[in-house]
């Protein structure tokens, strides 16, 4: 299990970028120590230190608190065990739904060798920074092939018909309450609803939908032995992820399984409180405290096989999300545990 950098002081300074393409006051600049980010001692595919724009549309990554940053938390450890298990090789070619900021793609250029790469968001100034950010921090010498588009998951990318050894996804839950809202705001857990897909209803009933639509349409785009990587916050029972794996025509395993401290608790644990109300969920949340303790002896590598009994023992921990909001309001740290899904074509 890696670490827990919650306490780390900030590397990371927040400037007003004026050249960034999207010609506004809201867009960001990021310093961030890859060394510090990967846990990587000595980067050779991207750059030790990363100049990362952040668009006004994107959510912005949580470098100052690792604990609550999904890529360097949770991504980046699977992208370790994800090689291992392939057996060290290349892993040639990787696309991210939702890329945000970027930081998966350099991630995985970095732990996979990847040298051809795919990225997608929902808004083209995200998209257009992120490929900048991936193109201005690759180590001098790196060929990197990019594939890139904006729209809904992998159809942007569906004209070049593209096969990829690893799809990744960290995709949000919470519905948004228009499309409007997503248009003008930075968002990290809310999507346009609603899809036009049919959704089982469990599914939905968990918020799930958009990690279900993006594993049945994610199969037109793996190469042979291809994998799904689904970042998942498990707010609710695993054995959830695994019917919806079965439910959109994938084989789906845990590759791995840990917790990270809830980032924008303000509005992702008030939302989630807030659909519970509405007769979605239940919700799982857990105190920070009891998480950290709890995984202290769990082994990443050897996690997938032991989630469900890992999420058995921590039943007596669990805060719905009504009583999370209460605690956090409070002034507690709120976590939540995390599972690495793993889907194949079948």
């Amino acid at each position: 299990m890696r670490s827990d950098p919650a306490d780390a002081p900030s590397r990371s300074p927040r400037v007003p970028s004026r050249d960034h393409p999207t010609g506004t006051e809201r867009a960001i600049e990021l310093r961030i120590d890859a060394t510090r980010y990967l846990s990587e001692p000595k980067p050779t595919r991207i750059r030790r230190e990363l100049t990362i724009h952040v668009s006004e549309h994107c959510f912005l990554p949580r470098d100052e608190d690792l604990a609550s940053d999904w890529v360097a938390h949770v991504a980046v450890p699977a992208f370790r065990l994800l090689r291992r298990e392939r057996g060290g090789g290349r892993v040639e070619s990787f696309c991210s739904i939702g890329t945000g900021a970027g930081l998966d793609v350099l991630s995985a250029i970095e732990v996979f060798d990847a040298t051809r790469v795919g990225l997608t968001d929902v808004h083209e100034d995200v998209v257009a920074a992120a490929v900048g950010n991936v193109r201005r921090n690759l180590a001098g010498g790196q060929p990197v092939a990019i594939e890139a588009g904006h729209g809904d998951l992998l159809e942007p990318l569906r004209p070049l018909r593209p096969r990829y050894d690893v799809v990744y996804e960290n995709l949000p839950n919470v519905p948004a309450e228009s499309a409007a809202a997503v248009a003008v705001e930075r968002t990290s857990s809310t999507h346009v609803p609603p899809r036009a897909e049919a959704i089982p209803p469990e599914v939905k009933r968990q918020m799930l939908d958009l990690h279900y639509v993006a594993l049945r349409s994610a199969r037109d785009f793996l190469a042979p032995g291809g994998a799904v990587l689904s970042m998942l916050g498990a707010r609710v029972p695993l054995e959830v992820f695994l019917r919806m794996g079965e439910a959109a025509g994938v084989g789906s395993s845990f590759l791995a399984y840990t917790w990270k401290v809830q980032a924008e608790g303000e509005s992702v644990i008030r939302d989630h409180a807030e659909r519970q109300r509405r007769g979605f969920g239940p919700f799982h949340f857990y105190r920070a405290d009891a998480l950290r303790r709890r995984f202290a002896s769990v082994d990443f590598a050897t996690s997938g096989a032991q989630a469900l009994e890992i999420e058995r023992s921590l039943a007596p921990e669990r805060l719905d999300a009504v009583r999370a909001w209460e605690a956090f309001q409070a002034g507690e740290r709120i976590g939540h545990t995390a599972v690495v899904l793993k889907s194949v074509a079948r």
